[in-house]
């Protein structure tokens, strides 16, 4: 707490009765007692206090709780101080943190509670409402389609893209023996990991990156991956074993940069962010969104694309989408020029490549709503409503069953399913 001596309109204690002290005062009435000293230095010192808790914030940040959440607002906080003499003063900047659906549920799958925006949806719609004025946004996490009144003028210099590989017994995946658990929320490490590592087996892995330690010092897997990014932004990089190649464990989009976000009509905010742009990460970031949002893609759908600038100064682009069971893994790539409409051009021509040649396995409309939702819609709806809106599935993307009999190698008594599904289409 500041003390009175801080406060311009406050002199000094021993300033406070300037030479002899006197008997009486024409002021205070008679017989009214003098304060003692101590009690106006606590005065104001609560003045103080209460001045400071007044004073409004010029730029209030949202992010997560989570501690790499807050390392990338604190690093946001020190750009936007450094960029600008008036952020730079106390209390300038504020830091709101916002629990967000993707930090309440721990105990279910990504994909299994929505997907994308889990980690963003409520820290956007404190944007919306203005209890924040810019938000901090792993880009991962971002959905392709941004809120209406959003905009995300900035991408900040991009971290490591690579995953790192954590073990207590061994070195790298390849040691691992037959039956070795692995630990991970993400369907495009498991997808990547089982391909090359049919022997392996992977569980859902939720929590921060203390958490996910903690659980691997505990026994409950052998090993893990974590986004070698967040280990840097948290200086825990001496828990990594090895550091994967992008040929091994291609990373996920947009993996390693952070978005900063902010009203549409807010200008001065946009200003305040623009100028903290790295302009090759957001020409990155948005070539790899392009062949992801050409995909429909989300939590539920193994896609994996990485864009960086080769030794000639041309964009090269890898991207990668896969079966939940790595049974399918289909990549291509791309190489152009480094300027904004090719990229994005790039990373659209890539994702209509591979939905052409996937067929179901690129669109999260059709495999994963066609495999989770068939038992979740028979068996806890009624008819009606479960044909209605299967029908409005088919319509969007017509497939036939067929289709996943090669895709996730199902047998005959594992598709009936899915038969009965398509069943009702020429009823209805």
């Amino acid at each position: 707490m500041r003390t009175a001596t801080h406060h311009p309109l406050i002199t000094a204690p021993c300033n406070l009765w300037p030479g002899p002290r006197p008997t009486s005062s024409p002021v205070l009435p008679s017989g009214s007692r003098r304060p003692r000293r101590g009690a106006l230095v606590v005065r104001a010192a609560v003045v103080v206090e209460q001045e400071a808790k007044t004073k409004i914030s010029l730029v209030r940040i949202g992010t997560r709780g989570s501690p790499l959440a807050l390392a990338q607002a604190y690093e946001t906080r020190d750009k936007l101080m450094a960029s600008h003499s008036e952020l730079a003063e106390e209390g300038a900047i504020d830091i709101v943190i916002i629990k967000t659906t993707g930090d309440k549920v721990l105990d279910q799958p990504l994909a299994d509670i929505g997907g994308k925006g889990l980690f963003t949806k409520e820290i956007d719609e404190a944007l919306l409402e203005g209890r924040i004025d810019i938000a901090v946004h792993s880009m991962k996490d971002v959905p392709t389609y941004l809120p209406a009144g959003t905009i995300l003028p900035c991408n900040l210099p991009r971290e490591d893209v690579r995953d790192a590989f954590i073990c207590l017994t061994v070195k790298s995946l390849a040691e691992l023996p037959a039956g070795s658990v692995i630990g991970t929320a993400s369907l495009r490490r498991q997808s990547q990991i089982l391909y090359r590592y049919p022997s392996l087996k992977v569980v859902n892995f939720r929590g921060n990156v203390q958490t996910r330690l903690k659980k691997l010092n505990e026994g409950e897997v052998q090993a893990t991956l974590l986004a070698l990014a967040g280990l840097k932004r948290l200086n825990m990089t001496e828990n990594v074993t090895a550091i994967l190649s992008v040929e091994e464990m291609l990373p996920a989009i947009a993996q390693g940069a952070i978005g900063i976000a902010c009203r549409s009509n807010d200008d001065k905010m946009a200003t305040y962010i623009a100028s903290l742009n790295h302009d090759d990460t957001r020409l990155a970031v948005a070539c790899e969104r392009a062949f992801l949002e050409t995909l429909d893609g989300s939590c539920r759908t193994p896609i994996a694309g990485y864009a960086h600038r080769d030794s000639d100064g041309n964009c090269v682009l890898r991207c990668l989408v896969a079966s939940p069971d790595g049974t399918r893994v289909l990549e291509t790539s791309r190489k152009g020029l480094y300027a904004l409409d090719d990229m994005v051009a790039m990373g659209k021509d890539a994702g209509k490549e591979l939905l052409s040649k996937a067929g179901p396995v690129c669109n999260s409309v059709l495999w994963s709503s066609y495999m989770f939702w068939s038992a979740a819609f028979i068996n806890k709806m009624d008819e009606q409503t479960a044909a209605l809106l299967w029908k409005v599935s088919f319509f969007l993307v017509p497939v036939k069953p067929e289709a996943y009999v090669g895709l996730y190698n199902l047998q005959e008594d594992e598709c009936r399913p899915i038969r009965s599904v398509f069943r009702v289409f020429k009823f209805i």
